[in-house]
């Protein structure tokens, strides 16, 4: 594999990546102004601030993983995994800040977090490096479910 061919492909994996977090922060952005702060949430809601910084470094661990399955494996099963997580990633702000409908975020997120076990064990079959990166998400997302989760039944009407 030609060394310029590596760095852009890593480069295309972290605008994809980073192309999802965009869009789910423009559905957000409106959201977390004026619904999310008035809905009830559990007392151990981190604070708003928080979910930039976490995601940025989140999708970037993500990226790098897909990258280093592809140099090893080129395109393949693994990164169909890594594909349908991302796209069930990116359909979760769009139901939970968009919609308000906080059910079908944590139908989504439950998805979510099996697809990305899947992805984890996929890819690390391929290299063990690119299943740890993607350990921290596999956290932050177990999280994020146990939170949608505490908002939903907070908010039942």
């Amino acid at each position: 594999m030609k060394t310029n061919n590596q760095w852009f492909v890593l480069a295309a994996f972290l605008a994809v990546t980073f192309a999802v977090a965009l869009v789910g922060g423009a559905v957000t952005a409106g959201s977390v102004r004026d619904w999310y702060p008035v809905i009830a949430k559990p007392t151990w809601s981190p604070p708003a601030w928080l979910f930039g910084p976490a995601w940025t470094l989140l999708y970037a661990l993500m990226a790098v993983a897909a990258w280093l399955v592809w140099r090893r494996a080129g395109w393949g099963g693994a990164l169909a995994w890594f594909a349908v997580q991302l796209a069930l990633n990116a359909a979760w702000s769009p139901l939970f800040f968009g919609l308000h409908r906080i059910d079908l975020a944590l139908a989504d997120i439950a998805l979510l977090w099996l697809a990305i076990i899947g992805t984890t064990m996929a890819f690390w079959k391929v290299t063990p490096l690119a299943g740890w990166l993607f350990l921290p998400y596999l956290a932050w997302v177990s999280f994020a479910t146990a939170l949608n989760f505490a908002i939903w039944r907070l908010n039942l009407h």
